[in-house]
């Protein structure tokens, strides 16, 4: 079984040492979705949201959350974001979202890009929540990472 990084020998939670890794570039991409009513979902294809255009709001959410995540989730690294890009589309009954992340770094960018797309989809459902707030999200996955000592993953 793989030693879990973040817990020191002790069994307390501590941030990790990337001093002697080297400075690389890193890429990781994730995905979710926001499922919703007919009516939310063609409101927002209408651009006829109370709140304004969703998915220019939810995609700027997206990006910023990404430059913040070390900000929200404890032991994460501040890192210098080189691109973020967040994708939206319509589905049958949702939207899906795809965010990808890119640093030069000493550590990867998976949870910058899985931060990207949870805010993201928090937004869509912040917007249109006065029309359905039966509107459930996930799954949020990390689909591709590239880059740093672990090489590159893809999910199967």
């Amino acid at each position: 079984m793989s030693k879990l990084t973040h817990l020191d020998d002790a069994g307390a939670a501590h941030m990790v040492d990337v001093s002697d890794k080297a400075t690389t570039r890193r890429e990781a991409t994730a995905t979710g979705h926001i499922a919703m009513s007919a009516e939310a979902l063609e409101a927002m294809r209408a651009g006829a949201l109370a709140k304004g255009d969703a998915l220019a709001v939810a995609r700027i959410a997206g990006i910023m959350a990404s430059k913040r995540t070390s900000d929200l989730i404890p032991l994460c690294h501040p890192l210098p974001i080189s691109k973020v890009s967040v994708d939206l589309s319509f589905t049958e009954g949702g939207i899906d979202c795809r965010a990808t992340v890119v640093t030069t770094g000493q550590t990867g960018v998976e949870m910058e890009a899985l931060t990207a797309v949870s805010v993201a989809l928090l937004t869509l459902y912040d917007m249109a929540k006065a029309i359905d707030r039966a509107m459930t999200i996930g799954p949020v996955q990390l689909v591709a990472k590239a880059g740093g000592r672990s090489g590159d993953w893809q999910r199967p």
